[in-house]
């Protein structure tokens, strides 16, 4: 059976859906005291994007359920034993991940992210989960975490990191990508340049949006 509907992973992941429910970002007084226009300039900003996720250091900040069932499949389909994620945040989009890789039959993932607080948190969750045999937490910059010891061939990438830095990690992890490799990126509509990389018709990439705003893209050249 599959991992991601039973114990010890189903409660959890319905626990930590409800928690993340119940914090809602929008209610913390960096949102309350922003104006819109600075709210959006933050979440496009390269330079500033420290200032607004340290502001949001104790937030899960998660993807949907949807999308992490989407995650799941992705991996499991493309039988994934090789998964890059930008962004860890309280690791539920990881969990989905890692669960596909268990599934699977093994593999590993490795995940960036630079709130300390956020790694305790979700490797805490991975080994409730008993999946944290699976999962490789870099702390730090993305940039400089990511551009190291990776495995030679990404079969799955997860941009859910700082919106602006987007196109950046991509060229990061491009060497390891090959034919195939699949690329779904969160909130991609604050990073266009991103956007307009994967979606050109000679950038290498076959890309479409998912529901509101998630781009799947897989590498075709």
């Amino acid at each position: 059976m599959p991992s991601l509907t039973h114990a010890p992973l189903g409660p959890l992941l319905d626990r930590l859906f409800a928690e993340a429910e119940a914090t809602r970002p929008e209610n913390l007084p960096i949102f309350a005291a922003t104006p819109p226009a600075e709210r959006e300039r933050l979440m496009r900003s390269k330079d500033d994007w420290r200032k607004l996720y340290g502001a949001l250091k104790d937030m899960p900040l998660p993807v949907s359920r949807e999308v992490g069932h989407l995650l799941y499949m992705l991996a499991r389909t493309k039988g994934a034993r090789a998964i890059v994620e930008f962004g860890t945040s309280f690791g539920l989009s990881t969990l989905h991940m890692a669960a596909a890789l268990r599934d699977n039959g093994g593999g590993c993932l490795i995940t960036s992210e630079f709130e300390t607080g956020k790694i305790a948190r979700a490797q805490a969750h991975l080994a409730e989960a008993e999946l944290d045999d699976l999962v490789e937490i870099r702390a730090g910059d993305a940039l400089e975490t990511l551009a190291r010891d990776l495995p030679p061939i990404i079969d799955l990438v997860l941009l859910d990191g700082a919106k602006a830095l987007y196109l950046d990690v991509l060229a990061v992890l491009e060497p390891h990508l090959r034919p195939g490799s699949l690329i779904l990126a969160d909130n991609a509509d604050y990073c266009p340049d991103y956007l307009a990389k994967v979606r050109a018709h000679a950038g290498g990439y076959l890309s479409l949006p998912f529901a509101q705003d998630v781009e799947l893209s897989m590498r075709v050249g």
